[in-house]
Formats: C-alpha cells, sequence, structure tokens
C-alpha cells in the first residue's frame, strides 16, 4: 500500500485510485452527466473524469452572475479547453430573486435552485438524463441548502457518492495533471455577506475588487468579508506576519478604504471556510 504526502494531510494513495474507479462507475452508469461547472478542485476534476468516462455526453455549464469572479470566469473556460470537455455558459439571475437578495441563512437554496434549473434546461436540450454538482464528502456536516435544492432538482453528486474527500481530490487532480490540485477554495462571493446584510450587485463588485488587490499582492489563500463599515481579511495563517507588515497594511488599508470600507481589520484566526456560518442550525445531507 502506497502512502502520499500532500501536506499538511497523509493519504492512502490506493484508496484514493479505488474510489476513483468507483466514480468511472457511476459515470458508467448515468451514461451522460451535465455538471455545474465553476472551475474549482471539486467541479474540475469531476469534469475531467465525465469527459474520459462519457465523452461528449459529459457537458460543463458555467453559471455566469455578479457573485461569480471574472478571474475564475476566465481561468474556468481555460481549463475546460484543456480537459476537452464541451462548455455551455448561462447567465443566472438569483440575484433578481427576493429570497436571495434578502440573504437569508438559507441563501444558498435561492443561488442552488436557480443553477439547478438551467442545468436542466441544458440537459433536455442535449438529451441527457442527468445532472450534477460538485458536493464532496467533506460537505456532509456543514450548513448546505444548496444541498436541499440538489434533492429537489435531482442533482446528482458522483464525487459524494464514491466517499471522495478534497485531500484525496487534490491528490487525483495533480496525478491527471490538472493545474486545480492546489487551487485554493473559492466559494461564491455573496459568501462574505454576513445573514440579514441584503446582497447587492454593487457589494458583490467591491468585495471581488478589494479580493483581486490582495490577490495582486501575492496573497493567495483568502478572503475578504463585509461587515458594514468594517473589511475583515482573512489570509492564510502562515501569511498573516505578511499581511501586517507597515508597508503592506497601509497598501491593503489604503486600497479597501477607496472601495468603501472605513475600518479594515485582520482576522488573527487566519482564512477558514465558513466563517460567517458560525452559530446557526446547519441543514445538511442526511447522513
Amino acid at each position: 500500500m502506497t502512502l502520499i504526502a500532500l501536506e499538511p494531510h497523509r493519504i492512502d494513495a490506493d484508496a484514493a485510485l479505488a474510489k476513483e474507479e468507483r466514480l468511472k462507475e457511476r459515470l458508467r452508469e448515468l451514461g451522460g452527466l451535465v455538471v455545474g461547472y465553476s472551475g474549482g478542485v471539486d467541479s474540475a476534476y469531476l469534469a475531467a473524469v465525465a469527459h474520459e468516462v462519457l465523452g461528449a455526453r459529459a457537458v460543463a455549464v458555467i453559471a455566469v452572475s455578479p457573485s461569480y469572479p471574472e478571474r475564475e470566469h476566465r481561468e474556468a473556460v481555460a481549463l475546460a479547453e484543456r480537459i476537452g470537455i464541451p462548455v455551455r455558459e448561462v447567465r443566472t439571475a438569483e440575484g433578481e430573486r427576493p429570497g436571495y437578495r434578502a440573504n437569508p441563512v438559507d441563501r444558498c437554496w435561492h443561488c442552488k435552485d436557480e443553477l439547478f434549473v438551467h442545468l436542466r434546461r441544458v440537459a433536455d436540450g442535449e438529451g441527457i438524463a442527468a445532472i450534477a454538482y460538485g458536493a464532496i464528502a467533506d460537505d456532509r456536516g456543514d450548513h448546505r441548502p444548496g444541498a436541499r435544492a440538489a434533492r429537489e432538482h435531482g442533482a446528482v453528486a458522483p464525487l459524494q457518492d464514491v466517499d471522495l474527500s478534497k485531500v484525496e481530490i487534490r491528490h487525483l487532480s495533480r496525478v491527471r495533471g490538472l493545474a486545480t490540485w492546489d487551487k485554493p477554495g473559492m466559494a461564491c462571493l455573496a459568501s462574505r455577506i454576513p445573514y440579514g446584510t441584503p446582497v447587492t450587485p454593487e457589494l458583490l463588485a467591491r468585495l471581488e475588487q478589494a479580493e483581486e488587490l490582495l490577490r495582486g499582492l501575492g496573497f493567495r489563500e483568502l478572503r475578504v468579508r463585509h461587515h458594514d463599515a468594517v473589511a475583515r481579511i482573512e489570509v492564510a495563517p502562515a501569511e498573516l506576519p505578511r499581511l501586517v507588515e507597515p508597508a503592506v497594511a497601509e497598501q491593503v488599508a489604503h486600497g479597501l478604504r477607496a472601495l468603501g470600507w472605513t475600518h479594515v481589520a485582520a482576522d488573527l484566526l487566519g482564512y477558514r471556510t465558513g466563517s460567517l456560518n458560525a452559530g446557526i442550525v446547519k441543514e445538511t445531507d442526511p447522513a
């Protein structure tokens, strides 16, 4: 049994490969698949395996909206070209839904409900029965209203079906030569806005510009969270010392104040997924 080091984890490479074989079997059973594709670690891996197994019967759909950063859009299109999977682009209108704009704790349901409506339309047009999204084993137990929307629309989660974890998907993506194998997580821009604070195109654009500023300064794993007059910055713990260096801190603070925030704060705990979910009752997939 071969063990591969993938810092900061160690994984069982043979077990990961066995799960990939089960994934291929699952995709063959489906016979065709329309994949919700953002170009992130999970959807890119699913798109690559689906294309390998199903050929032209696998189609990737990119949902374009103000919550999807333009940088991510460009990179997703380029990666899909390298994979070879056909791509369809749709413009989703979750921002026109009052239930999305009000930003309740189930905001993600409204977004995914909109997405799956479009995926189903594409699937019907392609003569493909199955639609899929990139949920993985790690998503069980987190606050995931989008999973409810998936069940309501009959969307499948092949990666979760075979119990693939993020670290395993990163390893298998690296084996495949996918550039996304070590890509930082990238949730939609609305995830930077606390529940109850309205989601607007203007605020989403500000957040996109703020994170582009930080990436332009060399930060890689990050979030800018909006708290009214305060921009709370999360970066990887290893990058925190650099963030608070006087010259860098001044540049960041000046840039974010120019975008409309009065105060700029560094989160001492660093970047972590779902930090705005703390304290809410979780809506999860069934065990």
